[in-house]
């Protein structure tokens, strides 16, 4: 190149359009993952079939933020029926809260093997394939296998994304635990920068294997003995017979009236259920404008009652003591409303009873639609990834608790509350299309923002998606991006809200829309926070 630029500097706003098609779309944070998606589509695949090659090349494109060893759910319209999946994986049998506060911990760590719960992700691809796909199994791993093994370049948020988790924790790190992802993902103290070729030849590996035997290797095979035999020599607490015991669960979606509409998610134990209920709050409340101070003030305090209530009571369903009609009930929501006055509260939840993730979504030209999201959940993960596999094991254990009268206690073969929801959006039962806002805990706050946008504001998709945000991080702490409109942060202080303005945008979620109109014709957009991409058809 005869000169250089710096490829994370935009100085002045920049506006993207709408996306349209109509044969197929693929909208997610990956440019190359996109386009991988739209070209499984053309050689005759569904919506179904693209949605599982972009997830499988997001474990490669995007390390950062989802991998082989993470969780996945899903919601898939199909001949007009919606169908959710829950990929997510249980703690080991040997898990349990006794042991590991006996070990010193006070809480659920964040690295290492005790947040490391069953992989669902894979069995994920195969139930999805199995049910729903047209191409053979094995062509959807083709793109991914190719940019791992051959190598890509690497996008300029997610070069920052890496470079962060290593400074963060690898680069100081001396337990010998985390040596294999410093030579599956860094290279002589360093991190790829925006643009450089990088390759995977692991998981280049992994996929084949994975590919060719329909994921059985993975959970009772080859890859199962290795992660095994790694957790055993290591201290870790799985095993094979954890793996081999656990399939991804198709599972019924639950969903709430708004103001015409029906907002789709999955049950717990995902969190989907808390924007739900803040939209239920919602319903009842006067909303002027996205920028209006009153009705951002009341969106955060809707968000705050139905998130204490989601940390709670959300957990793996077997074990919740109220039903999630309970907490979805428009009864407990006018009770939640009655609380929200002028200014900021404390939040507490209430009782029920008395009434670097990845996201990606796709469509095809015979109406069929995905709304996927596929996580590691802390970055990386663990931080633990299987030698000579490129399997980057997932931390969503994390989310568990040692409070052993809580009914998310880590415990033996329970899943814990999860984070990442994929969102679907109907009309009389007919489908509008899925969208998602990845991002940790935010990701309940950005449905809720986004839907409100669409709704209410009457925002397209991709001013949905551009519009500034606000996220709720405990307390009466609110962050807020540099964009938001200084008037409205000053009358959100005078109401008491403490109020952090962001430097930066990337823990805002990062969001993608497709929808389909009446005619067919298909809209996408994708999140300008990261190097979101719409490939169209």
């Amino acid at each position: 190149m005869s000169f250089e630029f710096d490829a994370l500097k935009y100085s002045y706003p920049s506006r993207r359009s709408l996306v349209y098609g109509r044969k197929g779309m693929v909208s997610t944070s990956q440019p190359l993952a996109a386009q991988a998606g739209l070209d499984i589509i053309k050689k005759g695949g569904n919506a179904v079939d693209a949605a599982i090659a972009t997830a499988i090349c997001m474990t490669v494109l995007e390390p950062t933020s989802n991998g082989i060893g993470g969780d996945s759910f899903a919601l898939v319209w199909m001949k007009d029926k919606l169908y959710g999946l829950n990929a997510s994986g249980h703690a080991p049998e040997l898990a349990n809260a006794k042991d590991i506060k006996a070990k010193g911990y006070s809480e659920m760590p964040v690295h290492g093997w005790i947040p490391v719960t069953v992989p669902g992700a894979v069995s994920g691809w195969v139930e999805l394939s199995k049910r729903f796909g047209k191409l053979e199994f094995e062509e959807l791993f083709e793109p991914a296998i190719e940019y791992a093994e051959n190598g890509y370049p690497v996008s300029p948020v997610i070069s920052r994304l890496w470079e962060n988790e290593y400074e963060e924790f690898f680069k100081d790190t001396k337990d010998p635990l985390f040596d294999e992802w410093k030579r599956v993902f860094s290279d002589n103290g360093r991190t790829p920068s925006a643009g450089e070729i990088w390759t995977l030849k692991y998981h280049a590996k992994t996929l084949r294997e994975i590919a060719e035997t329909k994921g059985e290797s993975f959970y009772r095979g080859a890859l199962a003995d290795k992660i095994d035999e790694y957790s055993r020599n290591t201290g870790g607490l799985i095993r094979k017979e954890d793996l081999a015991k656990f399939k991804a669960e198709w599972v019924e979606p639950i969903s709430t009236s708004y103001k015409g509409y029906e907002i789709n998610e999955i049950p717990p134990n995902g969190h989907g259920i808390v924007a739900l209920m803040a939209l239920n709050i919602m319903e009842g409340l006067d909303v002027k404008t996205h920028d209006d101070a009153e009705t951002v003030h009341r969106q955060i305090e809707a968000m705050k009652l139905a998130f204490v209530d989601g940390q709670r009571y959300v957990s793996d369903p077997r074990y919740m003591k109220v039903t999630k009609e309970e907490l979805l009930s428009k009864e407990y929501a006018e009770k939640r409303r009655e609380l929200i006055g002028h200014d900021a509260i404390m939040p507490e939840y209430g009782d029920p009873s008395c009434g670097g993730t990845i996201y990606l979504c796709t469509a095809d030209g015979e109406g069929n639609m995905v709304s996927y999201i596929q996580s590691n959940y802390c970055g990386f993960g663990s931080g633990i990834v299987v030698p000579g596999t490129g399997i980057a094991l997932h931390n969503r254990g994390n989310n568990f608790n040692l409070d052993e009268n809580s009914e998310n206690c880590i415990g033996p073969n329970k899943k814990p509350y999860h984070t990442i929801i994929p969102g679907f959006l109907t009309k009389d039962g007919k489908p509008i299309g899925p969208f998602g806002v990845m991002g940790g805990f935010m990701q309940p706050q950005g449905h809720l923002q986004v839907m409100m946008n669409t709704i209410d504001f009457g925002m397209n998709p991709q001013e949905a998606l551009d519009a500034p945000r606000w996220q709720w991080v405990g307390g009466k702490k609110i962050q807020v991006e540099r964009a938001f409109p200084f008037a409205v942060t000053e009358e959100l202080v005078r109401r008491a809200h403490e109020i952090t303005v962001l430097p930066e945008s990337t823990s805002m979620g990062r969001g993608q829309i497709i929808m389909r109109d009446e005619h067919g014709t298909l809209v996408g957009a994708s999140e300008p926070r990261t190097d979101g991409f719409v490939a169209a058809w």
